[in-house]
Order: structure tokens, then C-alpha cells, then sequence
């Protein structure tokens, strides 16, 4: 496991200003754990967190939106309307409701998969980007749940692959030991196999 003399500090700059993240999709897709793998990881960087699960609904295909903030010193958990800097989609009708919180400043990442709600047809992925640039244009689709299906064998992953993408990309201050060394910590021992690999996916996505 990675210590956190290991982990390459985030630089200071990025400390002095808090970094929030909205996280939303469908009950299943596990945000929570997503939630457990950033809130570890900012811990490792010695930054304070604050994480909050506002709509956690038990059951699969309900919504679930969660926030995480973390700095040098953070008082409260909820992002602010406009305020995000981050905001990754498990799901793309998901991330219409996550408009609230954007503003000019905010980067999506999405994963290009749709959910289907009982009576209501699917939105066209052109409407839903179209809806959303009305907010912010900084709106990145990656289809996560076919990369990581052929690539691991498993969807799963999808949400880890995205968090991973983006500390590789740099769209999250929190570099990418930071976050491996909290895979490990966070996740199941059945499941880190799996994980690692996802890590090292994204590592080598990124590069391309």
C-alpha cells in the first residue's frame, strides 16, 4: 500500500482555494464508495474535507447526488449553486439536474450511459449536451462504461475509471498516487484487483 511519503503533494496554490465536486448518477452505480476513494484521497494530500450524500436513495436506478469539498480549511459540506468546479455524471440525465450548481468555471465529466426512467423516452445525447452548455462549455463525454467493460471485463469500475481520468488529466487537485493510495484504503479486498487495474487504465488513457 502507498504511504503518504509517497504521495506527490498538491501544490500549494491549489491548497489556498477550496475545490468542490458534485457527484451524481443512479443508486447502484456506487457514488458512495466514489465519495469514500476522494474524501480519502484529500485526507492523504493533508487537505480538510467535508462530503455530504443529499439524495443516497436505497433503491437501484434512484438518483443519487453527493458533494465533497476539500482545502486548506473548509466549514461546509454543500456546494453552492453555480459554485462547482467539478461535476462527474454516472449518468447523463443525471447531470441535467446537476446544472444548478454550474457555473462558467465548472468542468463536467460525463459517462456517456442512459438510464431508463419508466414512461418518459430516453433524451437524445445531443439535447442533453446542448441543455447543459447553456451553463458551462467545459463538457467532456467519455464513454466509461464500454471502455471499462472491454477493457476489465466489468462497468463497474466506471465511476473509479472517471475519478482516476481526472486527477491523470489534472481536473481534480489531487494527484494520482494520491488517489491509488485511497483505492487501496477504501476498497474491498475482493475488489482491488479490479480497481488497480482501473487505475492503471486511466493512467495509460491519459497519455494517449
Amino acid at each position: 500500500m502507498a504511504t503518504k511519503k509517497n504521495i506527490k503533494p498538491i501544490k500549494k496554490e491549489a491548497k489556498l482555494k477550496t475545490f468542490n465536486c458534485v457527484i451524481v448518477g443512479t443508486g447502484g452505480q456506487g457514488l458512495i464508495t466514489l465519495l469514500e476513494i476522494l474524501a480519502e484521497a484529500a485526507v492523504e494530500s493533508g487537505l480538510d474535507v467535508k462530503t455530504s450524500e443529499l439524495h443516497g436513495l436505497s433503491q437501484r436506478g434512484g438518483s443519487v447526488e453527493v458533494h465533497i469539498k476539500f482545502g486548506k480549511k473548509v466549514f461546509s459540506p454543500l456546494v453552492e449553486a453555480k459554485k462547482a468546479d467539478l461535476i462527474v455524471g454516472l449518468e447523463m440525465q443525471e447531470c441535467l439536474k446537476a446544472a444548478y450548481f454550474a457555473g462558467p468555471q465548472t468542468q463536467y465529466l460525463i459517462n456517456k450511459t442512459e438510464v431508463m426512467i419508466p414512461g418518459k423516452p430516453l433524451p437524445a445525447e445531443d439535447e442533453i449536451i446542448g441543455n447543459l452548455k447553456k451553463f458551462t462549455k467545459k463538457i467532456e463525454v467519455i464513454n466509461a462504461d464500454e471502455i471499462c467493460k472491454q477493457e476489465l471485463g466489468s462497468a463497474a469500475v466506471s465511476g473509479v475509471y472517471l475519478l482516476c481520468l481526472a486527477a491523470f488529466k489534472n481536473l481534480i487537485p489531487l494527484s494520482p498516487d494520491a488517489m491509488l493510495a485511497a483505492i487501496k484504503s477504501s476498497v474491498a479486498p475482493r475488489h482491488l484487483e479490479l480497481n488497480i487495474k482501473t487505475w492503471e487504465l486511466a493512467q495509460k488513457n491519459s497519455q494517449e
